[in-house]
């Protein structure tokens, strides 16, 4: 019985710690009374646990505030300089990588390409050897790092930090979270590269507040990032947000999966690329032939954007095609889930207006409610390194979110 107590007691502990850290790091500075306010927490709850987490050096007294008629107040913020996190975005192409502070300001990056025909053991390795490398520059602080965030492509078992299936890759069972641990003594979180975009955007650029977002992840394959209630949504086998399976036309064409008419045959980079060389080869003429010099396999979802800016006819012509599908896979998913906001990222929205217009002008024709037609679709502004900056949310909402109870990662 005694245990159990004690048990229930860390736990509300551990849970009124998340409450305030978040509370300090969504409104900071801000005082003690404040936070006792906006948490419901009692004021010496509130005294206690910042007092310790002050001597943990996670939060800083910073200037005083305004008063409201006596002793002006001490104000607290996170000490976001004292911890950084490492985030890796892997694959399907590159290895992106960078360093971040608790505030998301990236503080190193780089990227490599992947070696074709990867073993298990070999990505491992090369994961290994790239975190290496960004560790050789804080030899002195690698005290600082309490983390390894991995946005990883394809299906992931989150619990055990296993990459179940990397289609491009073509790897399956990848033990990356145990590996790594194991290799650097430090938590590492593993999570599909949709759902670590999705986070990211809900952490670092979420100025409106928004809980209930979808991030939609658009390059050579489509894949959705769902956020409920602040916090990523997996469903019951780790597939939630494979809209890119979604059949759009069921009468289209045949789909990597097997199936036709999925939403990834019409709005990817190599969807957009593959109509505009039938169209070409049907004697439609376009600035395509002259910037691939007559080699329509050249043509890539880039290309096409830079022909759009120069005028030609058939770019538009695709990229608007594409935001029309791309529009009714998200009138659907707003049907489904009703989000307040849906942010595209990945390089098909590089192609910005072209593809977000027709986006726009099929959500509003065909959603239900006028509600609905006005849901926030925007452009992510979070670039290319935006899912690796996802993958150091990973572990900073290990830390902060009041769902989890993990702060003696932090030796706290």
């Amino acid at each position: 019985m005694h245990n159990e107590l004690r048990g229930s007691f860390q736990y509300m502990k551990a849970l009124n710690r998340s409450i305030i850290l978040n509370q300090i790091r969504q409104e900071e500075p801000i005082s003690r009374a404040e936070l006792a306010k906006k948490t419901s927490l009692t004021p010496p709850t509130v005294s206690n646990i910042v007092k310790e987490l002050i001597e943990s050096g996670f939060v800083l007294e910073s200037k005083q505030g305004q008063s409201s008629g006596g002793r002006k107040p001490t104000m607290l913020v996170i000490n976001s300089k004292n911890f950084y996190v490492i985030g890796l975005d892997v694959g399907p192409k590159y290895l992106r990588v960078v360093l971040t502070d608790l505030n998301g300001t990236v503080m190193n990056s780089f990227k490599k390409l992947i070696p074709s025909s990867l073993s298990n053991e070999d990505l491992l390795t090369f994961l290994i050897q790239a975190i290496r490398e960004v560790m050789d520059h804080y030899k002195n602080e690698l005290s600082k790092i309490i983390g390894i965030g991995i946005g990883m492509h394809g299906i992931v078992d989150v619990d055990q930090g296993l990459s179940l299936y990397a289609p491009t890759l073509r790897l399956q069972n990848v033990p990356i979270k145990s590996s790594l641990e194991k290799e650097f003594t430090i938590p590492v979180k593993v999570e599909n590269d949709a759902r670590v975009l999705a986070l990211g955007e809900s952490w670092f650029y979420n100025d409106t507040g928004h809980k209930n977002m979808i991030t939609i992840n658009v390059g050579r394959g489509i894949g959705a990032g769902i956020v409920i209630n602040g916090n990523p949504f997996y469903g019951n086998n780790f597939i939630a947000g494979e809209v890119g399976h979604m059949i759009i036309d069921s009468d289209g064409i045949q789909c990597s999966c097997g199936n036709y008419g999925c939403l990834q045959t019409l709005a990817t980079g190599p969807a957009m690329a593959n109509k505009a060389i039938k169209e070409i080869s049907n004697g439609r003429s376009s600035l395509l032939q002259k910037m691939t010099l007559n080699n329509s396999h050249n043509i890539t979802g880039k290309l096409i954007y830079e022909a759009a800016i120069k005028g030609d006819e058939l770019s538009k012509e695709v990229l608007k095609g594409a935001g029309i599908a791309l529009g009714i896979g998200l009138t659907n998913i707003i049907h489904i889930l009703n989000p307040e906001r849906i942010v595209i990222g990945g390089g098909v929205s590089n192609a910005g207006d072209f593809v977000l217009g027709s986006v726009k002008e099929t959500i509003a024709k065909r959603a239900l409610t006028m509600a609905a037609k006005k849901t926030d679709i925007v452009i992510s502004k979070s670039g290319e390194y935006g899912t690796a900056v996802g993958a150091v949310a990973l572990i900073i909402n290990e830390n902060f979110s009041s769902d989890t109870l993990h702060f003696d990662t932090m030796n706290m």
